[in-house]
C-alpha cells in the first residue's frame, strides 16, 4: 500500500486490541483458512470475508487512511471496535501480498462504505471551513453559568476540608473501621458538587485502609495531597495562572486545547486503556521527532466499550497536536491529520534512570498531583530484585523499581524476552511508584515492541 510505505507488524496491529480476549480471537483469524476476496487498495483500505458460523460470512472493511486513527466497518453482531475479524484481516495484510494483494478496487460493499466515508469527511471540512452559520453563545450566560458551578466547586471543597479534618481528629485507625460506605457518599457529594477530580481521588482514598502493611502512611499522604488540592482551589485567585489552571484541571473543570496547534512527525509510543464501573479511558503517547516533545493524548468510551480514537504503535503520523492550558501538562488533542500513519525510523532520545528520578522530581513542583511522567531509559537491562523485578543501568551502578501493575502484565516478560540480559531503550511512565514500561527497542535496530 503505497500510503503506508510498508505493511504493519503483527505487533503494531495487535496493539490496536481494545482487550485481551479481542487480542487472541483476532490473533486465531490472522490466517488465511476463513478469509476470502480479501485485497487493499492505495487509498489505504482492506478488506475482506470472513467464513463464520452462519450461512453468510462476515463483511470487513478497514479503512487505515482516516484521520482519527483506523476506522472499522464489519457485519458481525460484535460490539467491540476493532473486533476480532477486524484484527484478524489486518494480521493477514500485514502478513504480505500473498493474503492480501495490494492495489485493488474495492468489491461494491466496500466502495459504498468508503464513499460514504468519503463524503462525510469532505463535508465536515467544507462545514470547519465556512462555519456552522450558527453566531457563539451569549458570553454572560456563559459567564454566570461559570460562576454558579465554581460555587459549587467551593461549597464541595469546603465539606472535604471538613471531612478531612475530622478523619485526622478521630484517628486515621477508624478509616479501617468505617469502611467504604463513608468514602462513597463524600464522593458522592463531591459529584453533586460538579468535582469530579476531587470525587475520583476520595475514591481512590477508599481503597487504602486495610490495603497492606503501611496503609496508613499511604493513607495520610493522599489526604495531604487532597488538602493540598482543595486550598488550591480555595485559594486560586492567588495562584500564578499556569498552577491555578492544573488545580482547575485536577479538581474536575472541563478545558479546551487551546494551545497553538503544533506540526510535526508524531511516533506512537504506546496505547493502553483503563476501566472503571462507567467509563474507560485510552491513552496514547506520542513523541515529536522534530520538537522533541512528549503529548499525550486521552480519549473516552462508556463502560464496557472502548474510545474511538485508536492509533497502531510503532508508526509515525505528520499531524498537528494543540495543548491544554497548566503546569507541567503534557496532554494535547490531535488536530488535522496530513498523511496516514507509516513506518519511520525514529527513537525518542533515552537518559539514565538517574535522570529519570530527577525529572520526576522537577516535574512535581509544577504539577504536586502528578502521579508520573513520560521518559524514554537508555541502555537498561530488566533485572530481577528479590521477589521484584528493576531496569538497571548498563553504564551506572543505579536502578528504577518497577511499578506493582508493571510486575504483573504480561509485558515485563516480552521485555526480558527482548532484552535477553543485553541493554535496551524503553519508554514508560516513571513516578512515586515506580517504573511502568510501555513499549521497548532492540538496542541495535528494529520496531518499537509494546508491552501493554
Amino acid at each position: 500500500m503505497t500510503q503506508q510505505g510498508v505493511r504493519w507488524i503483527a505487533d503494531q496491529v495487535l496493539a490496536l486490541a481494545p482487550d485481551t480476549a479481542s487480542r487472541k480471537a483476532g490473533s486465531k483469524l490472522g490466517a488465511a483458512g476463513p478469509w476470502s476476496e480479501a485485497g487493499s487498495s492505495d487509498e489505504g483500505t482492506v478488506w475482506g470475508q470472513c467464513k463464520g458460523s452462519g450461512s453468510k460470512p462476515y463483511q470487513t472493511i478497514v479503512d487505515i487512511a482516516d484521520a482519527s486513527g483506523p476506522a472499522y466497518k464489519c457485519s458481525c453482531p460484535s460490539r467491540k471496535f476493532p473486533c476480532k475479524h477486524a484484527l484478524g484481516l489486518l494480521l493477514l495484510w500485514a502478513g504480505g501480498e500473498v493474503a492480501v494483494p495490494g492495489a485493488q478496487q474495492p468489491p461494491d460493499w466496500a466502495e459504498q462504505w468508503i464513499a460514504g466515508r468519503r463524503k462525510r469527511a469532505e463535508d465536515k471540512r467544507t462545514a470547519d471551513a465556512g462555519g456552522s452559520g450558527s453566531g457563539p453563545g451569549d458570553p454572560e450566560a456563559a459567564r454566570r453559568r461559570a460562576e454558579r458551578r465554581a460555587a459549587r466547586v467551593t461549597a464541595g471543597a469546603t465539606e472535604l476540608e471538613q471531612r478531612l479534618a475530622d478523619l485526622l481528629r478521630g484517628g486515621l485507625a477508624a478509616a479501617e473501621q468505617a469502611g467504604y460506605g463513608l468514602w462513597e457518599e463524600t464522593a458522592a457529594r463531591m459529584v453533586d458538587a460538579q468535582a469530579s477530580g476531587l470525587a475520583a481521588r476520595v475514591r481512590e482514598l477508599g481503597a487504602i485502609p486495610g490495603s497492606g502493611p503501611g496503609w496508613p502512611v499511604r493513607l495520610l499522604e493522599e489526604c495531604a495531597l487532597l488538602h493540598l488540592l482543595d486550598q488550591g482551589w480555595l485559594r486560586r485567585e492567588g495562584l500564578p495562572e499556569e498552577l491555578a489552571a492544573t488545580v482547575r484541571s485536577r479538581v474536575g473543570l472541563p478545558a479546551s486545547a487551546d494551545g497553538p496547534p503544533l506540526r510535526d512527525r508524531w511516533l506512537v509510543l504506546a496505547q493502553y486503556d483503563t476501566a472503571d464501573s462507567k467509563l474507560t479511558t485510552r491513552r496514547i503517547w506520542l513523541h515529536g521527532a522534530d520538537s522533541g516533545r512528549t503529548a499525550l493524548l486521552l480519549s473516552y468510551g462508556a463502560a464496557g466499550r472502548a474510545p474511538e480514537l485508536a492509533l497502531p504503535v510503532g508508526l509515525a503520523l505528520d499531524a498537528e497536536v494543540s495543548s491544554y492550558p497548566g503546569a507541567g501538562q503534557v496532554r494535547a488533542a490531535l488536530g488535522e491529520q496530513f498523511s496516514p500513519p507509516a513506518p519511520v525510523p525514529i527513537r525518542p532520545p533515552g537518559v539514565s534512570t538517574a535522570e529519570a528520578a530527577a525529572r520526576y522530581g522537577e516535574a512535581l513542583r509544577a504539577d504536586p498531583w502528578l502521579d508520573s511522567v513520560p521518559v524514554t531509559l537508555d541502555r537498561v537491562i530488566p533485572t530481577p530484585d528479590g521477589e521484584s523485578w528493576q531496569l538497571a543501568d548498563a553504564d551506572a551502578d543505579a536502578a528504577l523499581p518497577l511499578t506493582p501493575s508493571a510486575r504483573s502484565r504480561p509485558g515485563l516478560w516480552r521485555l526480558v524476552a527482548l532484552s535477553g540480559g543485553a541493554p535496551v531503550k524503553v519508554f514508560g511512565e516513571c513516578g512515586h511508584q515506580g517504573f511502568t514500561p510501555l513499549a521497548a527497542w532492540p538496542q541495535d535496530a528494529g520496531a518499537a515492541v509494546p508491552l501493554c
